[in-house]
């Protein structure tokens, strides 16, 4: 099989459980009505009566409906474009019409209007406009302008006249309203108008004055502007070729300066040496230098001539220096002269920003006067066409509500509504009820199922045992015996099975019995289930430990005094004197006996356990029938003795509390509980929707076992 085939088969597998269990926890809730049948349909009919007699009882009321549409407000005749004509805000503005609609002032015009204070449905309301309010319901159309105004009275006339009167006031009253506004409205804007006036009136002469004592006005303040504007440029143009031409003198001097501290002619400084002064003298001494040349070429050194050259030489080197140190000195002053220039034009640069300044703030402060006087005359001037627009539109203003319907008396009721309440009567009824089942269903804490015994005791589940329909207590405790072909008869050999089943069944040669209360049938399954061990051919006694209340002797019809009370008194000394054999094949029965005065020292003597023990090696089963466990502690002292005790539930009577004090009492005396069997189920009436399918299935197969059983039986007889 590949991969995927598996996986499609736990799929399904997977499918298939989860089917399973959904249908198994429907059928355990309708398992949940069937058992609380009467309870569902007691419920049901008690609410279904109470809404046949509402319908019975209640007043017929009339609703009658007028119709109105809620346009969105309009602007006017004029829209003087500062209505707020709410685009976004209209839902808010209809949810604000609907309150108006049961406002108390527009409920009380509408008593007054009806004369309804004497109504028969209102006179006796403490608060008689909430009491119209509340026969009063607005609903809006959805994604429409329109809106219902339901009235309910018993009268239709008087319901058709509310709706309308409420309607007509409302209209009324909403164009009264919008009047009111308006005359408010125009009130307000008066008198913000006068006040308005007088600031417009206020900035106006304050503009004026500002501007006659203003140099020349805003005109003379422009051109003085441009006028202070241009110097200013021209001052700021001069003080920059001041600054080239003191940075240029500057560096001349600062030159010379450097070359003299280096030790260096003046006539080698650059601005000296391009003097043309001194480019002059330089020429004139070189040609006065070459004629010196010459001349000492021809005359010694003394000659006049000679004399005479040099000494023009000296006078023009002389003139040299002079003229190289004026140089120097111009240099110096014109740098000084360059200084205090760049100084004077920084100082008429300052005065031409200052008065700039000054004639901004005056402009600014003239153009503010100004614009606040227009602004303030410009908002008179709004609020006076304000005020006319709205005067216009209070004349020609339209109601934005009208009647789209007017109510008319209605023919038939509204309410009740039977055919409503009677659905909700048996809708209520069947929910009601079956709730009520499962509420008390899940108070019902009693042991009823397989999965209360598994799951809350803590025990092994042996089987079913169904209710035995007779009043004989001896067709019920022979009922394997005499009705072999029986349900019951099956389950008794069905707990015998599951009993022989069990690990290590073949030492459970004694088998106590035992419940938590009287009147669990634990004496009816202890007799059937030694009658079925029998009917199996081993030899089997049933024992009635019962001291306090004996019963097996009335079911097996025997009358005797001496029994297992006397052999424990020691009255009688052995086993067979207590024996009676039974019309069963292979079972002896050992009764109580006289009941003893205490039972309790009886049961807890030695003499009980070599009872058991001589029991043990006589018999291959021994059934012994104890008292409950939460009546006396006798069954615990038995049972300690025996290999193991089957603890017996009558169904939907012991609480799982109650039962599961009573298990560990049994264990903590140190007994083998063997399993619990859950007693007394009607299997054909009130419980068969539980265990329907078990009794079926034991049905079915009962007729074949009890023929085996009553053959074997036959030929027993016929061996014998």
């Amino acid at each position: 099989m590949s991969d995927i085939d598996q996986i499609s088969d736990k799929r399904e597998t997977v499918a298939d459980q989860e089917s399973q269990e959904s249908s198994l926890n429907l059928r355990h809730y309708w398992h949940i009505v069937l058992e609380r049948r009467w309870l569902v349909v007691a419920t049901f009919l008690g609410i279904f009566a109470l809404s046949i007699i509402y319908l019975v009882r209640s007043t017929p009321i009339y609703t009658a409906v007028t119709r109105l549409q809620i346009d969105r407000p309009e602007a006017g005749a004029i829209d003087s474009g500062s209505q707020l004509v709410l685009q976004g805000n209209h839902n808010e503005y209809l949810q604000t019409m609907y309150k108006r609609l049961l406002s108390r002032s527009l409920i009380e015009m509408v008593l007054n209007e009806l004369q309804l204070l004497e109504d028969d449905r209102y006179k006796r309301a403490i608060d008689k406009i909430r009491a119209l309010s509340n026969d009063i319901t607005i609903k809006p159309l959805r994604l429409t302008y329109l809106v219902d105004i339901e009235v309910d009275h018993p009268n239709n006339e008087m319901a058709s006249n509310i709706a309308n009167s409420l309607a007509d006031n409302f209209l009324q009253a909403n164009i009264a309203l919008s009047d009111t506004k308006s005359q408010v409205g125009i009130q307000k804007l008066d008198e913000e108008l006068n006040i308005l006036q007088k600031e417009a009136e206020q900035d106006e002469q304050a503009y004026l004055d500002y501007a006659k004592n203003a140099e020349g006005g805003g005109a003379s303040l422009d051109k003085q502007m441009d006028v202070v504007i241009l110097a200013y440029t021209q001052a700021s143009n001069d003080l920059s070729a001041a600054e080239t031409q003191e940075q240029i003198a500057k560096s001349l001097a600062q030159e010379a300066e450097r070359y003299l501290q280096e030790g260096k002619d003046l006539t080698s400084i650059p601005a000296i040496a391009s003097d043309p002064v001194v480019l002059a003298l330089k020429k004139e001494l070189a040609t006065k230098q070459s004629i010196l040349a010459g001349l000492l070429a021809r005359y010694k050194s003394k000659h006049p001539s000679v004399i005479s050259a040099r000494e023009e030489i000296q006078s023009i080197t002389i003139s040299i220096l002079e003229k190289s140190k004026e140089v120097y000195r111009s240099l110096q002053a014109d740098a000084q002269l360059a200084s205090n220039k760049v100084k004077n034009f920084k100082a008429i640069l300052s005065a031409k920003e200052q008065r700039q300044i000054e004639l901004q703030q005056a402009r600014v402060q003239y153009d503010f006067l100004k614009r606040k006087a227009d602004q303030s005359w410009d908002l008179y001037q709004k609020v006076l066409s304000e005020k006319e627009i709205k005067r216009i539109n209070r004349n020609y203003k339209e109601n934005n509500i009208s009647v789209v319907d007017r109510a008319t008396p209605p023919g038939t009721p509204s309410k009740p509504r039977k055919s409503l309440i009677l659905l909700m009567g048996v809708v209520g009824g069947l929910a009601a009820g079956v709730g009520l089942a499962f509420f008390v269903n899940f108070l019902d804490d009693s042991v009823k199922t397989q999965e209360d015994v598994e799951n809350v005791l803590k025990l092994q589940f042996l089987g079913y045992i169904p209710n035995i329909k007779t009043n004989s207590l001896v067709e019920r405790d022979l009922q394997s015996h005499l009705h072999p072909q029986s349900t019951a008869a099956e389950a008794f050999r069905t707990l015998r099975t599951t009993v022989s089943l069990m690990p290590k069944a073949d030492d459970l040669n004694v088998i106590s019995m035992t419940s938590t209360i009287p009147s669990e049938g634990k004496s009816l399954v202890a007799s059937n289930l030694a009658i079925v061990m029998a009917q199996t051919g081993m030899k089997t006694v049933l024992v009635d430990a019962d001291l306090r209340r004996p019963s097996v002797h009335k079911a097996f019809q025997l009358h005797s005094p001496v029994g297992l009370a006397a052999y424990l008194k020691r009255e009688a000394n052995t086993i067979d004197e207590i024996v009676h054999k039974s019309e069963v094949p292979d079972l002896d029965i050992i009764c109580c006996g006289g009941i003893p005065g205490s039972p309790s020292e009886l049961v807890s003597s030695s003499r009980m356990f070599q009872f058991i023990e001589e029991l043990r090696q006589k018999y291959d089963k021994v059934v012994i029938d104890c008292p409950p466990v939460s009546a006396v502690s006798d069954p615990l002292v038995i049972a300690a003795r025996t290999d193991g005790v089957i603890f017996v539930n009558k169904f939907n009577r012991i609480r799982r509390e109650h039962a599961r004090r009573t298990i560990q009492r049994i264990q903590d005396a140190g007994v083998r509980i063997l399993g619990a069997a859950i007693n007394d189920i009607d299997f054909e009436g009130k419980d068969s929707y539980y265990y329907s399918y078990y009794y079926y299935q034991n049905r079915y197969y009962a007729s074949h076992y009890s023929d085996g059983d009553s053959s074997e039986s036959s030929s027993k007889k016929k061996a014998s």
